[in-house]
């Protein structure tokens, strides 16, 4: 049974145009929640998070994995990071060989800062490098340069860590060629792992509003599934598997907490926004109060700063596990869905997806094709109509 935790760190240098996630720009929130109080306020949060799961009959392993992310975790010294890692190794414990990771800009980053990481115990580092054209950056609201990304990698590799780097496809302006020259870029930095997403566009956002406002085109479904392609295919001939809709990595450097995520093993979220999910002894997941101050003020009074929680249904938790799992290269476990279906399915009625082109079957497995990534959401709900869900 494995146990993960993930940090959420909200703070960042700037916010860019495309982001709507639970960060901020600002030192100090108020309510404690501040850069330099950071740590210590997780590290009572975690506290308070034991002695509720005590309270409630779960007592989880040592840790498997952890994950720093945000945000920009680095924005903090990285002292503060490994106060962190030590708590959770003196209050959960930390399993031999667990995966320790953080997130990184490469604009915060250097070579004695990488190394005091690795001298602390992490073992894998993901840079944000999202594109290596300049003007694609720009259009992000990206600083950094392809130089800051190399560089760190070859300080993590220096160092020791295992390097992974995220890559956005579909920006405005983005051209066939300009995403190629991002993959090949990083592709060329030796790494052994590489997320690709594609741009989701908030309304709310920087970004967002541009485009509403015709000041930017909207990005397009067709060019997305040309860059998919071809992100694919580029990898594929590097040497790098895909193993989950949007990552691919070297055959043992795939990331362990991601995959914790897709195979809904227990995860603690430590820090505002944070969401975290018990398998027992009831199906639970909740979620930490976004903003850091009123986060900061529920901690300070002694309790557990969630905003919210709700139990999981059992025909909840069988849509997660088939959404989950047709997302993974190792595919969908059919036995797993029938367990939790109660009988089994008419698995001849799987061949019209086959013949569609969207899985294919290997044994008990389900796994989605290419053309089943780039369908993803059409193949979960046929999925689920063959489930009657």
């Amino acid at each position: 049974m494995a146990y993960e935790i993930y940090i959420h760190v909200p703070f960042c240098m700037r916010r860019c145009g495309y982001c709507d996630f639970n960060t901020y720009t600002a030192t100090d929130l108020g309510g404690g929640a501040s850069r330099g109080n950071y740590a210590a306020m997780v590290i009572k949060e975690m506290k308070l998070v034991r002695q509720w799961q005590l309270d409630h009959g779960i007592d989880e392993p040592a840790v498997s994995t952890v994950f720093f992310g945000g945000g920009t975790p680095t924005i903090l010294p990285a002292a503060d990071l490994i106060r962190m890692l030590d708590a959770i190794r003196s209050i959960w414990g930390i399993e031999n060989g667990a995966e320790i990771t953080t997130e990184a800009n490469p604009d915060t980053v250097d070579a004695e800062y990488i190394k005091t990481l690795a001298d602390g115990g992490f073992t894998r580092i993901s840079f944000g490098m999202q594109s290596a054209v300049p003007h694609v950056l720009r259009t992000l609201d990206r600083t950094h340069t392809p130089a800051n990304v190399e560089a760190g990698v070859r300080a993590a590799d220096h160092a020791g860590l295992r390097s992974s780097v995220d890559l956005i496809y579909g920006a405005p302006g983005e051209s066939l060629d300009d995403w190629r020259t991002s993959v090949r870029a990083a592709v060329g930095l030796g790494v052994n792992h590489i997320s690709a997403y594609a741009l989701t566009v908030e309304p709310t956002t920087k970004m967002g509003r541009m485009i509403a406002a015709g000041r930017l085109p909207k990005p397009d479904d067709d060019d997305e599934a040309a860059k998919y392609e071809i992100a694919d295919d580029l990898f594929s001939e590097a040497g790098l598997q895909w193993y989950e809709v949007s990552n691919w990595a070297r055959p043992g450097y795939e990331s362990r907490h991601n995959l914790g995520y897709w195979r809904n093993v227990d995860w603690a979220g430590l820090g505002p926004g944070a969401h975290s999910h018990y398998a027992s002894p009831d199906a639970l997941r909740s979620w930490d109060i976004a903003h850091p101050r009123l986060w900061g003020t529920a901690i300070a009074e002694g309790r557990v700063p969630w905003q919210g929680s709700e139990h999981i249904s059992p025909e909840e938790d069988l849509e997660e596990t088939i959404m989950l799992g047709l997302r993974l290269r190792e595919g969908l476990d059919l036995k797993r869905v029938e367990s939790k279906l109660g009988h089994e399915m008419d698995r001849s009625q799987l061949n019209t997806l086959s013949h569609d082109g969207l899985i294919v079957l290997d044994g008990d497995r389900v796994i989605p094709t290419r053309r089943g990534r780039l369908l993803n959401d059409a193949l979960i709900g046929d999925f689920f109509d063959l489930c009657d869900l």
